[in-house]
């Protein structure tokens, strides 16, 4: 016989069903029945400090562990404060769950001035969502909890919003707690694969960009590249898909002008599971290329999306690249696409500007501190965006980057979400001290969750890339210059470790004292150290 528990108690079982065993939220008063049965679940909560910090946590969650990131946030101001991460999850395709409280099923629309009233609550998050529904029943969050878990698990990850009236989650739910199984990967069409191979196998200059998409078919892909001597391009989302060091890898230099040549160049041209959306390339209209388009996507919106593919296959990356490596004849003719891989990221390097250069010393320092299974969230900074590029991965998803919708303050709790997700992974977090203020309160969270982190802050004074461009339009720099707090004597006043390195070797020792720490560590470089000249 099942036990009578309340419908936010069945709610825990539920998520631990889907294998959901952490959440990131706040209590409220309009979500205190949800807590009841948490720890009988298994549940572990992790508290933040505002809801924001919640939503960008499960987001860095979710994309380091690859499974759905879930937060518990209350109905009205907690739903809008997320609403940035939802935005940067839908851009960037992330599986995320958000649950909140809403208005009781008798007030929903009616306007009466409850607390945390919104009249439609769900049409505010619908944009930002996959789905956004208010289940007016117990048998109603089990059937949109299904729903979620089935987007996840097949097609493409966008997050979900679930909105349960208060009087919902105090109802009695006495029907046990089951799985439903979710739909399978998409296989690819056999005559889209036979036409892919067939211009593949005959291609005298291929390219392959690898996007986002690609991160989970990463031995399919570098398998496939050196099958027929293919350069290969990243995206941000794709970087680390084959490793940087490999020598038909090019880093993610889509917006560079050396790599936009090369595919202009280029026969074939192999786009796996990317929108080529302007962050990547930073062109007015679309990439050129002056060969054929193979699009492999999940999503078949993206297949006819801004280009004119030859072949366009919907499917899984991995299924499909797979069926492609199968059929390709055993001899094809060999390349000569690392030789233009090293003259292309020669071409590249040459071209950094002298603020690039300095960017570029602090990264390899970064990375000769990190070990080689070490992941960095980046957020919208100059440093970092030098970093997509140059930083060098070994791995998919060792650089994370808001890329899509371009959030500032997303690194420290997504890199504190990843930190939780795998505790035995150094993170690393890339900050500006303009993003930095938008949630740098999630240093708390960090220190009460023991959490061994190098925070490196780099610190310029300003919002120097909105400075930057002005200047270059001849526009006055207006909200720039921002006084700034001591973020070290801040930092400590959380209870962070901290250091201000003098040197590259002095910036080296305090990243591995930092991942070596029993907390989190704020390192401050400042863009006008003497020892970057």
């Amino acid at each position: 016989m099942t036990d009578k528990i309340s419908c936010g108690s069945r709610l825990m079982q539920l998520l631990r069903a889907y294998g959901v065993d952490t959440l990131f939220g706040m209590p409220g008063v309009h979500t205190l029945e949800a807590y009841r049965g948490m720890d009988d679940a298994g549940m572990r909560h992790i508290g933040v400090r505002h809801e924001q910090g919640a939503g960008f946590m499960a987001d860095g969650y979710a994309r380091m562990s690859g499974k759905p990131g879930v937060c518990l946030l209350i109905s009205g101001p907690g739903v809008t404060n997320a609403a940035t991460p939802l935005g940067q999850a839908y851009s960037d395709s992330i599986p995320m769950l958000m649950i909140s409280s809403v208005a009781a099923t008798k007030d929903l629309g009616m306007g009466r001035g409850r607390l945390h009233e919104i009249t439609d609550q769900s049409q505010v998050t619908a944009p930002l969502t996959a789905f956004s529904a208010i289940a007016t029943s117990p048998d109603q969050v089990r059937e949109y909890v299904a729903r979620a878990f089935a987007l996840f698990e097949s097609g493409r990850s966008r997050p979900v919003h679930i909105s349960i009236p208060l009087d919902v989650l105090t109802a009695i739910d006495d029907k046990p707690v089951t799985r439903r199984a979710a739909r399978g990967s998409r296989a690819p069409a056999s005559a889209g694969i036979a036409d892919a191979t067939k211009l593949l196998a005959e291609a005298k200059r291929p390219v392959i960009i690898a996007g986002g998409g690609s991160v989970r078919a990463s031995s399919q892909l570098v398998a496939l590249a050196e099958r027929l001597g293919a350069a290969v391009v990243p995206t941000i989302a794709g970087k680390g898909v084959i490793a940087d060091s490999h020598p038909l890898a090019l880093e993610a230099t889509l917006d560079r002008p050396a790599t936009q040549a090369m595919i202009a160049e280029a026969d074939v041209v192999l786009c796996i599971g990317t929108e080529l959306a302007e962050p990547d390339i930073w062109l007015d209209g679309p990439l050129p290329m002056n060969g054929k388009m193979i699009r492999i996507d999940i999503d078949p919106e993206v297949l006819v999306r801004d280009y004119d593919a030859a072949v366009a296959i919907e499917a899984d990356a991995a299924l499909a690249l797979a069926d492609i490596l199968a059929a390709l004849p055993a001899s094809i003719p060999s390349k000569e696409s690392h030789n233009q891989v090293a003259r292309i990221r020669a071409a590249e390097r040459e071209a950094l500007t002298p603020l690039e250069r300095k960017h570029v010393k602090v990264l390899d320092a970064l990375r000769r501190a990190m070990p080689d299974d070490g992941v960095v969230y980046s957020d919208m900074t100059q440093l970092a965006y030098t970093g997509y590029a140059f930083y060098p991965c070994a791995g998919p998803r060792q650089w994370i980057f808001p890329a899509g919708y371009g959030t500032l303050g997303y690194a420290l709790p997504a890199g504190i979400g990843g930190k939780i997700a795998a505790p035995e992974r150094p993170v690393m977090v890339v900050v500006g001290d303009g993003g930095f203020q938008f949630t740098l309160q999630e240093l708390g969270t960090a220190v009460e969750q023991k959490l061994p982190m190098a925070i490196i802050l780099w610190n310029n004074d300003s919002l120097a890339q909105i400075r930057d461009g002005m200047i270059s339009r001849k526009i006055p720099t207006i909200g720039i210059n921002q006084h700034n707090p001591d973020f070290i004597k801040l930092a400590e006043a959380y209870g962070c470790r901290t250091a201000s390195p003098q040197s590259i070797e002095a910036l080296e020792q305090a990243v591995t004292a930092a991942l070596a720490a029993d907390r989190p560590t704020v390192i401050e470089v400042r863009e006008s150290a003497g020892f970057l000249a």
